[in-house]
């Protein structure tokens, strides 16, 4: 098995996938109107738009509803992606913070107010971790 992408739905493809694009680097590649993709090395996100639900099952996925799950991506420099989105991300959870674990984490909530996490590993152990 091989853990592909996750998918996010949502009411504003367009707007989400701008958010990402921004905070990621990474351009969305269309399939339509209502579905991207940002692929990045380790996996994709998908943006759905809400129109799409009912092809798997009605009301199976409600949008702006996420209470359990972080996005997370791996990157050089959480401080400089801190940085970097100031000014333009407007719900900062928490700032750039070391773990227990050994990532440097940055937590803040994308528009539709999924929590997104990026980090750095910064300790010998999650660097090995990563390759890094």
């Amino acid at each position: 098995m091989k853990f592909v992408s996750i998918r996010v739905i949502t009411g504003d493809v367009a707007r989400l996938v701008a958010f990402y694009e921004r905070a990621t680097g990474a351009r969305a590649e269309w399939a339509t109107d209502d579905f991207a993709e940002l692929r990045t090395a380790g996996a994709t996100l998908a943006v759905a738009s809400t129109r799409t639900v009912p092809l798997f099952a009605p009301d199976s996925a409600r949008p702006a509803d996420n209470h359990s799950v972080i996005t997370e991506f791996l990157v050089d420099d959480v401080d400089r992606v801190h940085q970097d989105l100031s000014g333009f991300v407007t719900d900062f959870v928490a700032g750039p913070t070391t773990m227990p674990w050994g990532n440097r984490s940055l937590l803040l909530r994308d528009p539709d107010g999924n929590l997104v996490n990026f980090f750095t590993p910064v300790t010998e152990a999650a660097r090995a971790k990563f390759g890094r």
